[in-house]
């Protein structure tokens, strides 16, 4: 069975977002000094990547094997990530970085929205 159309809007949006978020981390000033280390530097890279590929995992679970809860969990990843660069944006103001996680949760919104319109309802229920 192929899949619906809003699906495949909602794959290719995510996709592109979680492509952005890898940017964004690719992207991170990595400077060590007194307050931040290199182990911690690492660690938090490799966090974020570990945390791309479970979402990206996510992606797949639901518009592939029709799953529902991956989309509650990549929504409540969506409003842990706005409010998140809220915090960052009130903190150091709007820089290269959190521009592309503006565009990034831009993209995650309207996947999701995708995914809870349209045929994708019928996908998702059945």
């Amino acid at each position: 069975m192929s899949l619906p159309t809003n699906v495949q809007r909602f794959e290719a949006l995510l996709y592109a977002s979680l492509m952005l978020d890898a940017v964004s981390v690719a992207m991170q000033d990595r400077t060590p000094n007194a307050a931040v280390t290199e182990q911690m530097i690492m660690t938090g890279t490799l966090l974020a990547g570990g945390m791309i590929l479970l979402l990206l995992y996510f992606v797949r679970l639901a518009a592939h094997h029709r799953k529902n809860w991956p989309r509650w969990v990549l929504a409540a990843a969506l409003v842990l990530s706005v409010i998140s660069l809220g915090q960052i944006i009130g903190e150091k103001g709007l820089e290269l970085d959190s521009a592309i996680e503006i565009v990034s949760c831009a993209l995650t919104t309207m996947g999701l929205y995708f995914s809870f319109s349209g045929d994708a309802r019928d996908w998702f229920n059945a």
